[in-house]
């Protein structure tokens, strides 16, 4: 039987101190969180019920509930997706399996990178000049969508080029070995394999356009709308704006009322994610690998 020696006394303490701290550094990171929705449930939840989700502002928006905005956020986002991923997939499938290693594709990588650190409002700024004028689109939830799937674009193309570097380049070697021609092996083996991984964007993708409020207020999104969007070229109320709005331009607004629309703000978030994040695990379990 081994006796623990002096050292391993010292490493089994040094241990539980690391242990200890990154504890402590994770209850940190988790307690703003934890802040922020007791707060919001604290003082916006009591006026939550099925009216305000489902009637439209009225006196000026001090009463009334969020339907419109709601509505019009679903919109934004859902455009943004149809948007965004394909166009991010298919620039992820050329860099990782067909794009040569050489000063275009590293220029390529580079201005992605670029991408995801511009201001939102140079988005925005973006978006009036080439959806809303140049391409005559007006400012319309197509405008802003658009405006959103750019500026997500790089979370999609980064998270879905990491996952299909993830798949082992073996299963691509067997394809190859059997007589697959390379676009046979990413549509059979590669993709259904990194499905999780793309979801991972997806989800980044939901949580950042459900709450981006500069670049809808220039391209799309309205203060006040009397009825809800029939098509992508009208205009519609977002739950971001709509927040913006009660909070620092409308006087007379009861002190719950901000709280409450961002509480369903989060919750649409949130549950948008739940679903993605189901699915996901669901295409993981059917992994064999």
């Amino acid at each position: 039987m081994f006796q623990a020696t002096e050292l391993n006394a010292k490493n089994d303490q040094a241990q539980r101190l690391f242990r200890l701290l990154f504890l402590l550094m994770t209850i940190v990171l988790i307690m703003p969180v934890v802040l922020i929705l007791g707060v919001l449930l604290y003082k916006g939840g009591p006026m939550l019920s099925i009216d305000f989700l489902f009637t439209y502002p009225k006196d000026g928006m001090t009463a009334g509930g969020v339907f419109p905005a709601l509505v019009g956020t679903v919109w934004l986002v859902a455009v943004a997706l149809l948007a965004s991923v394909p166009v991010g997939v298919a620039a992820a499938i050329y860099l990782s399996e067909y794009a040569p290693d050489n000063w275009f594709t590293r220029a390529i990588n580079l201005a992605i990178i670029n991408l995801a650190g511009v201001p939102s409002i140079v988005h925005a700024l973006f978006g009036v000049g080439a959806f809303v004028i140049f391409f005559r689109f007006g400012t319309s939830i197509l405008a802003a969508s658009l405006t959103l799937a750019v500026m997500t674009l790089p979370v999609v193309i980064v998270a879905t080029r990491e996952s299909l570097q993830a798949v082992p380049q073996a299963f691509r070697e067997a394809c190859w070995n059997m007589g697959a021609t390379r676009w046979q092996t990413i549509r059979k083996v590669v993709l259904p394999n990194s499905v999780s991984g793309i979801l991972t964007g997806v989800i980044l993708e939901v949580s950042r356009t459900t709450g981006e409020t500069a670049p809808i207020m220039f391209t799309g999104a309205a203060l006040f709308l009397p009825f809800l969007p029939q098509g992508v070229f009208d205009q519609t109320m977002a739950m971001s704006l709509h927040l913006f709005v009660i909070s620092t331009q409308v006087p007379g607004v009861p002190e719950a009322t901000p709280y409450a629309v961002a509480l369903v703000l989060i919750a649409m978030v949130l549950t948008m994610n739940a679903i993605s994040i189901a699915f996901r695990t669901y295409l993981r379990r059917k992994k064999k690998w």
